[in-house]
Formats: C-alpha cells, sequence, structure tokens
C-alpha cells in the first residue's frame, strides 16, 4: 500500500529578508523556522531544506542498510548514520556525503562496505536525489 507524507510551510516577505515556518504535517511532531540567512549562511536555531533532506536522507539510508543486512543474516545491533547536504547559493545543492558506522555482529569491514554501498544506491531517497553526486564512508565501529 503507497503512503504519502506532507510538510507545508508558510513564507512571508523576500527571499533575503523573509523568514517561514516548515510544519510537519503527517506526523504533527513540530514546526521549524526557516530564512535564507539560516540556509545559506549559519543555521542560527533554523532549519533549511538542505538539513531536512539530510534528515530524510540519513533516516532512508539506516533503514536501507538494515534491512539488506537483516536480509543477509547479520543484522545490525547499531547503525550511526550522519547525512551531509552542501548547498552553493546560486549553484544549487552540489553533493550529499553519507558517513555510517556500523555495530554489526559477524561481519567484516569489507562485507559491511558492499552492503552499505547497495543501501546508498538503493534506498528511496538516494534514488530520488540522482542528479546529486552521493558518497560514502563506511565502518565498523
Amino acid at each position: 500500500m503507497a503512503t504519502t507524507r506532507q510538510a507545508h510551510t508558510v513564507w512571508e516577505g523576500s527571499l533575503i529578508e523573509g523568514e517561514g515556518v516548515v510544519t510537519l504535517d503527517s506526523s504533527g511532531i513540530g514546526e521549524y523556522p526557516v530564512s535564507w540567512p539560516s540556509r545559506a549562511e549559519q543555521a542560527n536555531g533554523k532549519t533549511s531544506p538542505e538539513e531536512l533532506i539530510a534528515a530524510a536522507h540519513s533516516s532512508c539510508f539506516s533503514m536501507a542498510l538494515s534491512g539488506g543486512l537483516a536480509k543477509a543474516g547479520t543484522p545490525p545491533t547499531r547503525l550511526n548514520t550522519k547525512a551531509e547536504v552542501t548547498f552553493q547559493p546560486g549553484t544549487g545543492i552540489t553533493g550529499i556525503h553519507l558517513t555510517v558506522q556500523g555495530e554489526v555482529p559477524g561481519m567484516d569491514e569489507a562485507d559491511f562496505v558492499k552492503a552499505a554501498e547497495g543501501a546508498k544506491e538503493n534506498c528511496p531517497v538516494s534514488q530520488a536525489l540522482t542528479g546529486t553526486t552521493i558518497t560514502l564512508s563506511a565502518s565498523l565501529a
């Protein structure tokens, strides 16, 4: 069964001086302020589209890797995934780097890296972002 998730943003003012609020509608877990300076300069307590993409990508990748490892008979004890989305004003998103450190009993480093590469290629968020260069660093704890 397909699912649809929703969020919305209310923006007031111009790009540079204005600001907005992103609301996560489906979960109802919060409202988050956004602004151009928080996107192109320092976060200063506000989020950005790139941070939200990083959150989506790190969680999707972790789920894909966990599922793949379990399917291979080596379920992880823990995965710690960071996604770094680089934004260049005037150009856009120029890359995403995933870093994952895993605790996977009975698995060697080479097999873990191979599984992580597979998750990077196959997680739905990675697939949605195919126009962006996605790199990966993977290691066992």
